[in-house]
């Protein structure tokens, strides 16, 4: 199976990638996506920037699968792969080899890095990306769409709603409910629900502002926004 990536930043992800590659004789990297006008027809981490969206229809083959690498902007994240799935893509995982996936239920496009720690009975969407030193305990929920940052805690039966952030060294205490395109600052100490669409900072996590929704949820492959 040969796989293209979405976005050309990160060198983390050459690592990921020549993990994958180690323990995985059927998965072969095959090259980027990028809208930035200036990598195109460049090289990143030893693999070919094809270009832009406009090159996704001669990249369409039946053993092709795409993986999002965007976690800057979730809106964007969301965005770019449901622009993938309009133009016939079909997905794939990205997920390092050292992750442990036993009695776990996971979607397509995901991005999990080495080191993060997914134990039993967890739900993971579609889309979404967990980084590096990431503890995400049992029998909790991540939605579509969602960037769980590194060196973040979320604690047994939580609750992650689509589109959600949370960032660096947060902590997320048990049974806890993120809202949908909610975020959840560096550092925060979560100890009640979230709502939708909030930003909580700090310890204990307090709601600052609370945005204008602009979609109603962050699948890809099915339903419509609200």
């Amino acid at each position: 199976m040969r796989f293209v990536f979405l976005g050309a930043a990160n060198p983390e992800t050459a690592r990921v990638i020549r993990a994958v590659e180690r323990v995985d004789p059927e998965f072969k990297p095959y090259g980027f996506l990028d809208n930035d006008p200036k990598k195109q027809g460049t090289t990143f981490v030893g693999l070919p920037v094809f270009g832009g969206f406009e090159c996704v229809p001669d990249l369409l083959e039946p053993d092709v699968r795409f993986v999002n690498l965007i976690t800057g902007s979730m809106v964007t994240r969301f965005e770019t792969s449901r622009e993938l799935v309009r133009l016939g893509c079909r997905f794939g995982n990205l997920i390092h080899p050292s992750v442990d996936l036993t009695m776990t239920s996971l979607g397509v496009g995901n991005y999990i890095q080495g080191n993060a720690v997914i134990q039993a009975e967890v739900r993971i969407g579609d889309n979404s990306s967990i980084s590096t030193f990431a503890i995400v305990a049992h029998e909790s929920s991540i939605g579509n769409s969602v960037f769980v940052a590194h060196a973040v805690s979320i604690s047994g039966l939580v609750s992650v709603g689509d589109g959600a952030l949370i960032g660096t060294n947060a902590t997320i205490l048990p049974r806890i409910t993120i809202g949908r395109w909610a975020t959840v600052g560096a550092g925060a100490l979560v100890t009640k629900d979230v709502p939708d669409y909030a930003t909580v900072v700090g310890n204990p996590a307090r709601v600052i502002r609370v945005s204008e929704p602009v979609y109603e949820h962050g699948r890809i492959l099915q339903g419509e926004d609200g």
